[in-house]
């Protein structure tokens, strides 16, 4: 098998792997809405594990209604599959660069982890509720709490660097609860991330050249 084949595959599956564990065992053991750091007591305030569901794509951004939701998971399984095909066309049939291809498997793995959730969490778990009597069972008796590409996204992953009250003399938001990067996310959003700023700031490094640039090296190595 080809090394890269095996790079990307390999990356693939730790990333699914570690998003999925996390995914579970946040989903079987806490309420929405919980986090580690107030009701756990952790003492690192700037890292929690505060749990959510994300009923649709990014940012919490959602196309509406059962119709919206196949929408939208039908339109990541073409996404995904249209990834996986360009990524094995791209080792055969070029040359591309090391970082290019794990950049590449990132941006795909954290799409598949994503699609996991939507295909079969609503089948798979009871639903969760906001209090500790609440929380989801993993194939409960009476069925999951959705069908097939109906689940919640779960999202767990907060970093809030800078939470404060601005101070009163700060025009307008003077007063105010301040949070400085707020989102909740998960590890397969966090591999998409990754994937997408790497190709954008080390461009020149990764993306492949083509044969007229490879060419034109090799001449002025030449000269």
């Amino acid at each position: 098998m080809n090394p890269l084949i095996k790079k990307s595959l390999l990356i693939g599956l730790l990333v699914i792997i570690a998003d999925q564990a996390l995914k579970i065992w946040v989903k079987t053991h806490m309420y929405i809405g919980e986090s580690s750091y107030l009701n756990w007591d952790w003492s690192f305030s700037w890292f929690q594990l505060t749990f959510i569901e994300n009923p649709g794509m990014a940012f919490g951004l959602k196309l509406e209604g059962e119709i919206g939701k196949y929408i939208l998971s039908i339109f990541r399984i073409i996404a995904i599959i249209g990834l996986i095909i360009f990524i094995g066309w791209m080792i055969k049939k070029k040359k591309p660069t090391t970082g290019f291809v794990i950049c590449l498997s990132l941006i795909t793995a954290g799409a598949i982890g994503n699609l996991l959730d939507s295909m079969f969490y609503g089948m798979f778990f009871g639903a969760s509720g906001y209090s500790a009597n609440q929380i989801a069972d993993f194939m409960p008796a009476d069925g999951g709490y959705a069908s097939f590409l109906q689940g919640k996204v779960v999202d767990m992953l907060y970093f809030p660097i800078i939470d404060t009250t601005l101070p009163d003399w700060m025009p307008f938001k003077g007063g105010e609860h301040f949070v400085f990067f707020s989102p909740i996310f998960n590890i397969a959003d966090s591999a998409v991330c990754v994937g997408t700023f790497a190709m954008i700031l080390f461009q020149k490094r990764i993306f492949p050249k083509s044969d007229e640039e490879v060419s034109e090296d090799l001449k002025e190595k030449e000269i």
